[in-house]
């Protein structure tokens, strides 16, 4: 489960898929087989989590790593590079993007 931070040294990553409603699920499952089987397993990883708009148009993903260096080791394994292949042509663009938390504001207890 994500833990958002501002004292953490956490790299957090945010990329959004531009999707069709028809491409979608497949995607998300995709993306889904991606974490289960490879991602989360790689050094640094932290945690992450999938989100999909109500038009079926966007995916979002937030995933957490230990270091921005973890994160782009996992992106140029030749194992990811071969995923990002598939996932390229199943959405209209995606990107991912190197985020540090600036605020975090939560419900009063």
């Amino acid at each position: 489960m994500p833990q958002i931070a501002k004292t953490t040294n956490q790299q957090t990553v945010l990329t959004t898929f531009e999707v069709t409603p028809g491409t979608c699920q497949d995607l998300l499952e995709e993306l889904t087989d991606a974490y289960a089987s490879f991602i989360s397993k790689q050094p640094g990883f932290i945690s992450a989590g999938l989100h999909v708009n109500d038009a079926q148009t966007r995916i979002a993903n937030y995933s957490q790593w230990a270091r921005r260096e973890d994160f782009q080791a996992m992106l140029r394994s030749d194992e990811m590079r071969a995923r990002n292949r598939k996932i390229s042509d199943m959405c209209r663009s995606f990107e991912p993007v190197l985020y540090d938390v600036a605020a975090v504001f939560d419900t009063p207890g």
